[in-house]
């Protein structure tokens, strides 16, 4: 049994991360350690970077797992005994060589399925998981729209096609009601349905790199502008949909958005907190190295204005970033929260990026002196194994329980400063020159993710809507735009489509 398995079933661990160049070299030898789907515990579990050819039909096995992250291995099949994994709300087989996905995978329960740069060249029907928000099928071989637009599909907001060979958007494509964001990107699309625009929540609309026969809807189109697409698309191109069955459906949407608007008239007076956005700062951005992407890819982030804490709201807020981190962080698997006191960094932009362990250097949270990545690690490793003997436990507890997240890779990831400073160690700690205190009046909110962009606003979006619960009282939240090496746009926190709460969370977002 390797010992990093042997080490997780001796702690009884729910999570397991299997990658580095040590992983790597005992997979291309010997193949996987079988004894792995033993740990029936695991809730997460994530094997990437790798020459992982097959996943092993014992993968059914862990019946608790809810996450699974598969990518960058050199899979050519998705097991179809995954689809025994009943609880899976993620699954990331991205960076492979799969060609086909089992039909039995749209029976899970997904939140969260990516297949980014894969060879697939069909997709099973996804019509009935209501559960579904995010779906990736970016850079593959698809010819076929995928069979995915279901009134069913009620949570489906992400639908990323970019870098296939699609010639058609379906019609039917305005039954999902959700929608918000759609990359059809770089594919063969030459006319687009008219019922395009009935997509109402759609606020992120990418056509790019598409020989689109209409030259000034494809001048639209180049210029990004969704809604003026979307309003050229209603005026000029024409629906396909069946008659009687687009008047009954245009009918129904028609009582839908008339019963809407008035539940929202009806409800602006009943609107508790509000969350006022700030456009972003075109001195302040954060930049985003090639190099994080082997390591902890996503990055979003915004500010917060007007911070003004108490000791005991002060408390209470580090509770609730502990919490998250329990739970829709998953235990710091899918994404990690780290806060700076924005008035305490020099000016300038931030750069997130990577270092080897030895090299990155920072002064952690609370503590007195600098260190590098690996003795912090080392320091934190031997301090865990004597609390546990001291408490008799056969678990970690506080940050050293996130240890395994880093142990073994190479390179460490990092957000850095102006002054070339070490801020943020994500997803273990950050820098002490930057910690937020109960003099804090403007924060510097940051939320990595090694998934998708998508955990990341999902992260923040959870965050604020449970500040503004937790301090009882609007906040101001301020635009951060993040950009890669060339200085192209990645993400920009919050946009459009996020911070859109239900009526029943009694919280409005208006924007600048």
């Amino acid at each position: 049994m390797w010992p990093e398995i042997e080490q997780a079933k001796i702690e009884n661990r729910h999570e397991l991360v299997l990658s580095g160049k040590e992983i790597a070299s005992k997979i291309a030898k010997n193949g996987l350690d079988l004894s792995v789907f033993t740990l029936e515990g695991l809730n997460f579990l994530n094997i990437s970077g790798t020459e992982l050819s097959a996943i092993p039909d014992d993968i059914g096995k862990l019946a608790n797992l809810q996450t699974l992250v598969l990518h960058s291995n050199k899979l050519e099949h998705a097991n179809e005994n995954i689809a025994k994994l009943t609880k899976l709300k993620m699954l990331d087989l991205s960076r492979n060589l799969i060609t086909s996905i089992p039909d039995g995978f749209a029976d899970l329960p997904l939140t969260t399925l990516n297949l980014n740069v894969n060879r697939l060249e069909s997709f099973p029907e996804f019509t009935k998981n209501s559960k579904l928000a995010v779906l990736d099928l970016s850079n593959n071989k698809l010819k076929l729209f995928p069979r995915v637009c279901s009134e069913e599909l009620v949570n489906l907001s992400e639908l990323k096609l970019h870098g296939n060979e699609i010639e058609e958007i379906p019609n039917n494509i305005h039954v999902l009601p959700l929608l918000k964001l759609l990359d059809i990107s770089e594919n063969k699309i030459k006319t687009l349905p008219g019922e395009l625009a009935e997509c109402h929540k759609l606020k992120d609309l990418n056509l790019k790199s598409n020989p689109v026969s209409d030259r000034r809807l494809l001048k639209l189109i180049d210029q990004c502008r969704t809604k003026q697409v979307l309003d050229y698309v209603k005026q000029n191109c024409p629906k396909t949909t069946n008659g009687d069955v687009a008047s009954k459906g245009k009918s129904k949407k028609k009582n839908k958005s008339k019963n809407d608007d008035e539940e929202d008239d009806n409800s602006v007076a009943d609107y508790k907190y509000s969350i006022n956005v700030k456009s972003h700062n075109n001195n302040f951005k954060v930049i985003i190295k090639n190099g994080v992407k082997t390591v902890r890819e996503h990055f979003a982030a915004c500010v917060v204005n007007n911070v003004s804490f108490t000791e005991e709201s002060f408390k209470k807020f580090i509770q609730l970033q502990n919490k998250l981190h329990d739970s829709v962080c998953e235990k710091r698997n899918v994404a990690t929260i780290a806060t700076h006191d924005f008035n305490k960094l020099p000016p300038g932009d931030l750069i997130y990026s990577t270092s080897q362990p030895s090299e990155l250097m920072i002064k952690p949270l609370n503590r007195a002196t600098v260190m590098s990545g690996a003795e912090l690690f080392t320091k934190l490793q031997t301090e865990a194994n004597n609390l546990r003997k001291e408490k008799k436990r056969s678990t970690y507890s506080g940050i050293h329980k996130f240890l395994y997240l880093i142990e073994g890779k190479p390179q460490y990831p990092c957000v850095i400063n102006a002054n070339k400073e070490v801020i943020s160690f994500p997803p273990i700690t950050n820098s002490d020159i930057s910690k937020i205190e109960v003099t804090t009046t403007r924060m510097f909110i940051e939320v990595t993710s090694s998934l998708s962009p998508h955990s990341c606003k999902n992260v923040l979006n959870t965050l604020l809507k449970d500040m503004v619960l937790l301090f009882e009282k609007d906040l101001e939240v301020e635009q951060v735009k993040t950009v890669d090496e060339q200085e192209q746009l990645k993400v920009v926190y919050p946009s459009k489509t996020d911070l859109v709460f239900e009526k029943s969370v009694s919280i409005k977002t208006n924007r600048d």
